[in-house]
């Protein structure tokens, strides 16, 4: 077991910056107000957040949790956008302007995932364990959205602007309001009637 982490260490910090490159790459292809690579590689926080948070969570990781911690602290401080070192966000995450995003200690991020201005994968009590939320491969956390607890939110699935998600979500669903309830699946609206 031992070996096997010390192996999985250092392929994450050796992919660091090719991780780098493929989130530029990323914000270019999903913003179209990206003008060119190094204006992406310079302007963008997102691109700053992630970087500097695949450093805090290996550190995290290995034990060094004050360093990591500090580090994700002076992220939020330059970029407004607040991970906590021990969340685990997949390749090609997206957070579109950034300003208020929170994504808590035991939030797991899968790839392809786009969020949104003043959202929060947070958590809903002082538990230990895991009390975050899972989103899915292709999922979109739109605006002001708040996920809270340790739920699912399903693959390509869409949050709305400022829902409340207190309940897993299926996958390639649409759910709104406060509470979220899901109202489209598989693009077909759901008669709750």
């Amino acid at each position: 077991m031992e070996k096997q982490f010390i192996t999985n260490t250092k392929k994450e910090k050796y992919n660091i910056f090719v991780d780098l490159i493929e989130n530029v790459k990323n914000v270019k292809e999903k913003d179209p107000a990206a003008t060119s690579y190094f204006s992406i590689l310079i302007n963008t926080p997102s691109v700053h957040a992630v970087f500097w948070h695949r450093i805090s969570h290996f550190l995290h990781e290995c034990g060094l949790t004050f360093i990591a911690r500090f580090i994700s602290q002076l992220t939020r401080f330059f970029t407004g956008i607040e991970i906590h070192p021990g969340a685990i966000i997949g390749k090609r995450l997206f957070i579109d302007h950034g300003m208020g995003v929170v994504i808590g200690e035991t939030a797991e991020i899968e790839d392809n995932v786009i969020m949104y201005h003043g959202s929060t994968l947070g958590g809903t009590g002082n538990h230990s364990g895991k009390r975050h939320p899972t989103v899915k491969n292709n999922a979109i956390i739109s605006t002001g959205a708040k996920v809270l607890g340790p739920i699912v939110v399903g693959e390509n699935s869409k949050i709305g602007a400022n829902a409340v998600v207190l309940k897993d979500i299926p996958d390639n669903a649409t759910a709104v309001g406060i509470p979220a309830k899901v109202v489209k699946i598989n693009g077909i609206k759901i008669n709750r009637n």
